[in-house]
């Protein structure tokens, strides 16, 4: 007898009956995910809360990215990021005092940091240094600009060495993005001591009236050590370094108005040294402005060369850099047919616009930024030369003065120079003259090149004739007249080739357009070297 034994298999269940039968094992899993999100969540929440009060008027390190970089596009880095534990009771807050990330200023890239003074006073530690080297390390690769919004104590003192370790590494992350990408740094409170030399390698530096303060050693310790009596902002509040020392580039009446100027020095920059300046729309020069009556008849005589620069370039606009320090020259980026350029004149409202130490040092900064990230350079001459004198002579200015000879002749960027009036010894030969390697040189009819001026060179060539005659004064003025209608004028320079074309004032704008139009495809391979010896 056989034994039949009856099989049955299981008929499938649809995907509807699966959804009303309960998974307990997928229950706990959906449970468990929840819970994390919410402790996700929850440490987010820790992690972004202020850890304590801010000074009056002041915006919190986020506020501070949310206000600079464009709506919702911040993303942070390193928020999760916590000091290592001390053993001594100190908290452990997220973040370490530092907010990074990246994001987009008019939809482009920029990395930035935001130095939180509601923890640990913003001084930087272990975690907080490698936050922002992880930072700087992001903008090399990826080729954008960074920003440093800087408002901390300096050194974390109970983390000893480590933390003077990390200002140098930073410092040698400020030297490698040197020239390869543009460097900004905002001092929105203190920065002191090795924290300031970091803003000091970059760029441009950015600073509030009345809220910012950036020195080496502060009053009290100078006043232990020395006896000096001074207060934190005589000694380099943000008035302080912008007009007495140079340390700044940009004065600020608030927090918004600060990182307004940053937003709008970007939108001069290119990302990087490989990419070209961005390029708008052509703007116009100001209607009615006729340049022909600028320069005043009369020798000696001021006028503000900021009225030609406005009729030359588009829509009139500069953006000055270290418009309050060294104003006997005159440091600005503006837009010709829409391209950058970097623009330095002499101004005859102050000095005459003679050079002397310090506008030598603010201009070859300025030239060598701009040759640094291909922008052509626009050059306006009204300058007596060197500034002579014992204070002068003393403190160096042979060596640096020597600096703006030196950038001048390095950059190989378009070089267009224009000799509006005196062009005298030395001034001549620096504020971009044919020798140094401009490409196409200008001047108006005004324009007086010379080895000095008229009344020095009759003083020199003709000192026995005017000692023996009868009427010395009326001597002197006709020898002055002579010199000046043989020597004091531009041809000579011109029948040499040092000047390509005299120009009338009113056509400058229009022979500078077109020097640059075709200067834009410009090479000039330099020598191989690992750098230049630049007299520092």
């Amino acid at each position: 007898m056989t034994l039949e034994v009856e099989t049955s298999r299981a008929r499938p269940v649809t995907e509807r009956e699966a959804d009303r039968v309960p998974d307990p094992i997928a229950e706990r899993s959906v449970d468990r995910t929840v819970d994390r999100i919410t402790a996700l969540e929850s440490r987010r929440t820790r992690a972004v809360t202020a850890h304590g009060p801010r000074r009056r008027g002041e915006h919190g390190a986020r506020e501070r990215i949310d206000l600079l970089l464009d709506a919702g596009s911040f993303t942070e880095t390193g928020l999760f990021v916590r000091a290592r534990p001390t053993g001594d009771g100190t908290g452990r807050p997220y973040g370490d005092g530092v907010v990074t990330g990246y994001g987009t200023i008019d939809n482009r890239a920029v990395c930035v940091f935001a130095q939180d003074s509601t923890v640990f006073g913003g001084s930087m530690g272990e975690a907080f240094g490698q936050k922002t080297l992880a930072l700087m390390d992001l903008a090399l690769k990826t080729g954008c600009p960074v920003i440093g919004l800087n408002d901390g104590g300096g050194a974390r003192i109970q983390e000893g060495v480590t933390s003077l370790a990390l200002y140098a590494e930073l410092v040698r992350r400020n030297v490698q993005a040197s020239g390869v990408i543009p460097q900004i740094s905002v001092v929105l409170g203190p920065c002191a001591g090795g924290a300031a030399y970091s803003p000091a390698i970059t760029d441009f530096t950015v600073m509030v009236d009345g809220a910012s303060h950036m020195f080496v050693t502060g009053p009290d310790v100078i006043e232990t050590v020395t006896g000096e009596r001074t207060s934190a902002e005589e000694l380099g509040g943000a008035r302080t370094s912008n007009t007495v020392n140079g340390n700044a580039h940009f004065l600020a009446a608030d927090e918004v108005n600060a990182l307004d100027t940053v937003r709008d020095l970007l939108s001069y920059l290119p990302a990087n040294n490989l990419e070209r300046p961005p390029q708008y729309a052509p703007g116009a020069a100001p209607a009615g402005q006729c340049l022909d009556t600028v320069v005043p008849d009369r020798r000696g005589q001021a006028y503000d060369m900021r009225d030609i620069l406005r009729a030359v370039v588009d829509d009139g606009e500069l953006l000055e850099v270290q418009e309050l320090f060294a104003p006997n020259i005159i440091c600005a980026l503006a837009l010709v047919e829409g391209g950058a350029v970097g623009v330095v004149a002499n101004q005859p409202l102050h000095a005459a616009g003679v050079l002397d130490i310090d506008a030598s040092e603010k201009a070859a900064r300025f030239v060598r930024f701009c040759d640094a990230f291909g922008i052509p350079l626009l050059t306006f001459a009204d300058v007596p030369g060197y500034l002579s004198g014992v204070r002068q002579e003393q403190a160096g200015i042979i060596r640096r003065g020597a600096k703006l000879l030196y950038a001048y002749a390095e950059a190989t960027v378009p070089k267009v120079t224009v000799v509006v009036r005196k062009a005298y010894g030395g001034g001549y030969a620096v504020m971009g003259s044919k020798h140094l390697g401009a490409d196409i040189n200008l001047a108006w009819p005004t324009a007086r090149i010379a080895v000095m001026g008229a009344e020095g060179a009759v003083g020199v060539l003709h000192r026995r004739e005017l000692a023996a005659a009868a009427d010395p004064e009326a001597l002197r003025a006709r020898l002055v007249t002579a010199y000046e209608s043989t020597y004091g004028t531009p041809y000579l320079a011109a029948e040499r080739g040092y000047i390509d074309a005299v120009i009338a004032p009113r056509d400058t704008r229009a022979h500078i357009c077109r020097a640059l139009r075709a200067l834009r495809g410009k090479r000039a391979p330099m020598p191989e070297r690992r750098h230049g010896n630049i007299p520092l």
